[in-house]
């Protein structure tokens, strides 16, 4: 899968699969907490990670991504360390704190290095392959976590902490030295308003995405599922995700990122009202598989859109506001689907207000009032280059 990518680019991925194999314990943040403090632990780690997203993009102006991702990874290792080690509320929601304010750090510098790093035309190439790379790492983390659960949740953190640290040295030892990049000067920089919108779909989105990752093996549970099924449907999700992924790319590859991911998040729409209204577990199983499948084929292509317009000076910036849509979503669908009653129904809806969000959204042209540069939404490839493997 990375035939024709730079070393910095598959050791970058490599780095982000190291810690993804231990990056289940926020899945499992309320049962380390406890029933009495789950729910604010959970509010607590939205909001440290909103504000870790935004962090993250600053110290690119000042650090090199190498240097900011090996330092947010041995923080939140570090972090995790005091979570495993807490007693009582004030410890614990002290140590979520520290996890949040970490935990986010390294993402805005990840997405910039390998935008800097990607070969001409293959931004969409190497955030699919980063994206599909961390699902099927997921899926490995999920039966580790299997293993470490009747253990104890906490052996959950001391895991994952573990695997933050090993990533931050992987990080220092094999990512390329590179200088660090003169930084936006205007001190009120303001993000366009085509990010804006471009940030409230992914907002949209990402409800629409941890509403269903979030709530999907409790539904199955619910309607009667044995316990072990989840955890099988998770994995044939992970298993059929490079596959479709590849596949799907292939074939949409000369369409603007826009429009596949209109696209797509109908299709992601439609099977979330199946899982919605579905009861029987044969029918919420296959649905949620063909929403993985859908899901696939999107894998990187808002960050490979990200890539693609923002001004080269600015693009660390773009890549934190935008990526906090998710700092918003993650403490919003909690709340969002105990009012609707039920998560699937919150899904389908996020989902649904992604398009016309997107159709509002075009590329500037002359006279237009964005304030965005004139540019394409899709990688600008010649048409004789075989692309190896885009998932």
């Amino acid at each position: 899968m990375t035939e024709g990518l730079p070393r910095p680019v598959r050791a970058l991925i490599g780095v982000r699969v190291i810690n993804q194999l231990g990056a289940y314990v926020m899945s499992f943040l309320a049962v380390l907490a406890g029933p009495g403090l789950a729910s604010a632990a959970l509010a607590v780690f939205g909001v440290a990670a909103l504000a870790s997203r935004w962090a993250g993009g600053v110290l690119l102006d000042r650090l090199a991504p190498r240097a900011v991702v090996a330092l947010g990874l041995a923080s939140t290792g570090a972090a995790l360390l005091v979570l495993a080690a807490a007693h009582g509320p004030p410890q614990t929601l002290g140590a979520v704190a520290l996890v949040g304010l970490a935990f986010e750090l390294c993402e805005p510098a990840t997405q910039e290095a390998l935008a800097r790093a990607a070969p001409p035309g293959r931004h969409g190439d190497v955030y699919g392959l980063l994206g599909t790379s961390l699902v099927a790492a997921g899926a490995v983390g999920g039966l580790l976590a299997a293993v470490l659960l009747p253990l104890g949740a906490r052996w959950l953190a001391v895991v994952d902490a573990a695997t933050c640290l090993a990533a931050a040295a992987v990080a220092l030892a094999f990512l390329p030295r590179e200088p660090v990049r003169p930084p936006v000067r205007d001190a009120a920089w303001r993000p366009s308003a085509r990010l804006v919108r471009l940030t409230a779909a992914g907002t949209a989105f990402a409800v629409g995405y941890l509403a269903v990752l979030m709530y999907m093996p409790l539904v199955l549970l619910q309607r009667g599922a044995p316990a072990w099924l989840p955890g099988l449907a998770l994995t044939g999700a992970a298993v059929l995700a490079p596959l479709t992924g590849r596949l799907g790319r292939r074939a949409l590859d000369r369409l603007p990122h826009e429009r596949v991911l209109a696209l797509g998040t109908g299709l992601l729409a439609a099977a979330a009202l199946v899982l919605a209204v579905g009861r029987a577990v044969p029918v919420t199983v296959a649905a949620y598989l063909a929403w993985a499948v859908a899901d696939s084929v999107l894998q990187g292509r808002w960050q490979a859109l990200i890539a693609s317009i923002a001004p080269e000076p600015e693009r660390p910036r773009w890549f934190a506001f935008f990526g906090s849509s998710w700092g918003v979503a993650q403490p919003a669908v909690p709340g969002l689907a105990a009012l609707a009653g039920g998560a699937m129904p919150v899904a389908a809806a996020a989902f649904l207000l992604v398009p016309p969000i997107l159709r509002g959204t075009p590329g500037r042209k002359a006279g237009g009032d964005d304030g965005d540069p004139v540019v394409s939404t899709r990688d600008e490839r010649p048409a004789s280059v075989t692309v190896a493997d885009p998932s």
